[in-house]
């Protein structure tokens, strides 16, 4: 991230010229002094002057003032990272203080303003346990309206359709289902046909093998865990109707066994065995509830960490990918220490389970993933 810094602009640039301050006062209009004032950072050139000392030197103004209303993507993933970790060890309001000043310096870059409304998202509204309701919407309105911005003047398709999704699910948060339906009812079949394919066909057609192969299968990928990832959902209006919530369940676990899911991305899978045990508690099949809760203990007490992209002996042109996750996950990113958290929650503190809560197996699992996370 660049600060604005004005001063080692002109030091450089006059040099550059092979100027000394005297020349370049007498250009400007000004002493010696005040040059010499401007290159130690004492004080700025009056405001009138930049056009002329930009002009001089062949720059923008954004350029001579240092200015850079971008961060790069390295930037911002670090950025991500600080900010996450300061949401759990300092005050709220100062973290939240500096994050809308670092808005107001990048209100342009895009790729910023979305991060910084998912990590609202993530720490104002699901981690800061000392936030009411009304903060909890206050948090989450703000996050929209950055949503919206990015919606509305990013030029980047996949922003707009990823800020898109984000503006959806603060209006879900906000309680108010019908703004969802007004965003996506009628959208469907409106979007072409995905342009993965399309781009394989054409590295195919350049003799690009390779490319080919890489740009399906991360689509193949893609695909295969937002449908695991949609189940959990889905079975939670189903739990009502046995037979349809048990053949739920067994064709999940059919595709988590056939695409290897617990390997690949096992954070995909942890959803799916959590809601299919709370269902099966729900009712009365304790025994099978418990073996969904076996699992989901085995994939997070295993090789869970670190969340990422992983590659396999089908998926070989995947490359292992923790930062893809950041923009394009539905399961939005949080410090590992949160997550760790609310996988032990998921097991001892979650009141759908509470019929298995006097099972001797279930309080070994318990304790188990409790002493290992």
């Amino acid at each position: 991230m660049n600060e604005i810094n004005i001063s080692r602009t002109i030091i450089n640039k006059r040099k550059e010229k092979s100027l000394t301050q005297e020349e370049l006062a007498n250009f400007m209009g000004v002493t010696k002094a005040s040059v010499s004032k401007w290159e130690t950072g004492q004080s700025y050139p009056d405001i009138f002057l930049l056009p002329q000392l930009a002009a001089f030197f062949n720059i923008s103004i954004d350029d001579l003032i240092g200015y850079e209303p971008q961060m790069t993507e390295e930037d911002i993933r670090k950025l991500y990272k600080e900010l996450s970790v300061e949401f759990t060890k300092k005050p709220y309001d100062e973290v939240m203080s500096r994050c809308r000043g670092i808005v107001k310096k990048y209100y342009s870059c895009f790729p910023l303003l979305l991060q910084i409304g998912v990590l609202y998202l993530n720490y104002g509204y699901y981690t800061v346990p000392t936030l009411d309701e009304e903060q909890k919407a206050s948090v989450v309105a703000e996050a929209k309206e950055h949503f919206i911005r990015v919606k509305m003047h990013s030029t980047d398709m996949n922003l707009q359709q990823f800020a898109l999704h984000l503006i959806a699910a603060c209006e879900l948060l906000l309680g108010n289902p019908e703004e969802v339906i007004n965003i996506f009812e009628g959208a469907r079949n409106k979007v072409p046909a995905s342009n993965e394919l399309i781009l394989s066909q054409a590295y195919h057609m350049t003799g690009k093998i390779k490319e080919a192969k890489a740009e399906l299968q991360r689509s193949i990928y893609d695909n295969i865990v937002e449908v695991v990832g949609m189940m959990p959902y889905y079975m939670s209006l189903c739990t009502e109707d046995m037979a349809i919530f048990e053949e739920t369940c067994r064709r999940t676990v059919e595709t988590i066994k056939l695409w290897s899911i617990k390997d690949i991305l096992p954070v995909a899978a942890v959803a799916f065995y959590e809601r299919a045990a709370a269902g099966y508690a729900a009712n009365g099949v304790l025994d099978k509830a418990l073996d969904m809760l076996d699992e989901y203990v085995n994939i997070v007490t295993g090789n869970f960490f670190p969340i990422a992209m992983r590659s396999d002996a089908f998926f070989d042109l995947v490359k292992d990918s923790p930062e893809d996750l950041l923009y394009g996950s539905a399961e939005l990113p949080r410090d590992e220490k949160s997550i760790r958290q609310s996988l032990v929650d998921g097991i001892v503190n979650n009141p759908a389970l509470a019929p298995l809560h006097e099972n001797q197996r279930f309080q070994n699992m318990a304790k188990r993933i409790t002493n290992n996370l």
